[in-house]
């Protein structure tokens, strides 16, 4: 009985001894040697070990019935897969037992058992156990399993799609007009049917469902059903239900380019990518948009790109980011200064942890060494933001100044006549 007025230790009802029972040392032990089994290779061990493990299914509590059931499925699942003497007649077998044990787990088995036939190779076999499991029904518990349900749908679209693909090659093959190309076409048509009101369902559903959404663009683009590919994308992308998945705008910026859309709607979807990924491959790509704009925002935005790439080590030695911002600064000073404020700002962030980050005398020696490009690109960057004292500055002018004299001296001029702007950013 609940007294309020008790202490919350008196509340609790009485635990029982928790001293696990032979049984259980037993069956632990056991599922220890499986594992050290499947690690080591050992598939005919572990096989041995299952059987013995299969014990545990007349464990009387419920919950522990559920948990052997798990772990006997993906252990079984991952021994039948492994062993050279494995064969597709007894993956089978296991799947329609393990699928049969329990009515919540028939979906989620059946999915993963035509995964694994696919990894062996068994494309129709897949597609038809996913097509039984869906036309799966089971009263009250098909609807507590509709999400799975649609996923089971969603993977046999994926296939019907690849077969379409396959299709649509063999069209290539195949004289324009004949007898054969219409009824390929005729094939292809029904496969398109069915995989579009497949991915087209599942798509509905919150989630990251990036395969289905591009091959359901595919179809859409061959079919010349571009407005409704493009709905796709932008619900895919911009709708708050969805969780934030930055392939989303990659994919509907590709779409919008392969179809020639203006650089004011290319710039807007890659600004998103922008905000969410900004190490991402394409913002290069995004910062040649925002030049070609004669809007002064755009360049102040161009500059910050360039900047946020290079703050990401995957970025440290690609030359054209470097050559980008060394251009980009040289036109800030050129233009009387009217824009230092920009580099000011976008300065102040970094000044504290860059030059150890790019402008190090070790990264000077490398750089030197291996990509002379990049070490040119990176000097006037140096020379400008640190002044002609920057070590990074001071080591490949020295390297350089027999070299190729002429060349340096006028870079050198160029960052004595602005050794006021290294003083002026750290101002």
């Amino acid at each position: 009985m609940y007294l309020p007025l008790l202490p919350l230790c008196f509340r609790q009802p009485t635990t029982k001894n928790n001293t696990p029972s032979e049984f259980q040392t037993v069956k632990e032990e056991c599922l220890n040697c499986i594992q050290e089994a499947l690690l080591q290779g050992q598939w005919q061990r572990a096989a041995e070990l299952m059987i013995s493990y299969l014990e545990t299914l007349e464990n009387t509590s419920r919950e522990k019935q559920l948990a052997a059931h798990e772990e006997i499925w993906r252990i079984g699942t991952e021994i039948l897969q492994q062993h050279p003497r494995s064969n597709i007649d007894e993956t089978n077998h296991f799947a329609d037992r393990m699928k049969n044990s329990g009515v919540g787990r028939y979906l989620k088995v059946s999915l993963e058992h035509a995964f694994h036939l696919l990894c062996s190779g068994f494309l129709d076999e897949a597609y038809q156990h996913l097509v039984l499991a869906e036309s799966w029904r089971y009263g009250e518990q098909t609807a507590v399993h509709e999400k799975e349900l649609k996923l089971v749908q969603g993977y046999r679209g994926l296939l019907d799609y690849y077969k379409w693909l396959k299709r649509k090659t063999d069209l290539l093959e195949l004289d324009e007009g004949s007898y054969a190309e219409s009824s390929v076409q005729q094939e292809m048509e029904h496969l398109y049917r069915q995989a579009k009101g497949s991915l087209k369902e599942i798509i509905k559903f919150p989630g990251v469902w990036d395969p289905f959404v591009m091959c359901y663009v595919d179809m859409l683009e061959h079919y010349e059903k571009y407005e409704e590919a493009k709905e796709v994308l932008s619900e895919y992308a911009y709708n708050s239900k969805y969780p934030s998945n930055p392939n989303a705008h990659v994919f509907f910026y590709h779409f919008l380019k392969r179809r020639g859309e203006s650089r004011k709607i290319k710039i807007s979807v890659l600004q998103v990518l922008h905000e969410r990924v900004p190490s991402h491959e394409l913002m290069l790509e995004f910062y040649s948009l925002l030049k070609k704009s004669k809007k002064k925002r755009k360049h102040k935005l161009r500059l910050r790109v360039i900047f946020a790439v290079l703050d990401y080590p995957d970025w440290k030695e690609n030359v054209k980011a470097w050559r980008f911002l060394a251009k980009q600064i040289v036109e800030i000073l050129q233009n009387c200064g009217k824009q230092l404020d920009w580099l000011k700002k976008e300065w102040s962030f970094r000044k504290d942890w860059w030059p150890a980050f790019h402008f190090s005398v070790y990264l000077a020696k490398r750089n030197w060494q291996d990509n002379e490009r990049l070490a040119c690109e990176k000097l006037l960057v140096a020379g400008v933001l640190l002044g002609k004292d920057c070590k990074y500055f001071k080591y490949i002018m020295k390297e350089h100044y027999k070299a190729k004299k002429r060349k340096f001296k006028t870079l050198k001029t160029f960052i004595k006549e602005h050794s006021w702007v290294a003083q002026r950013l750290c101002a």
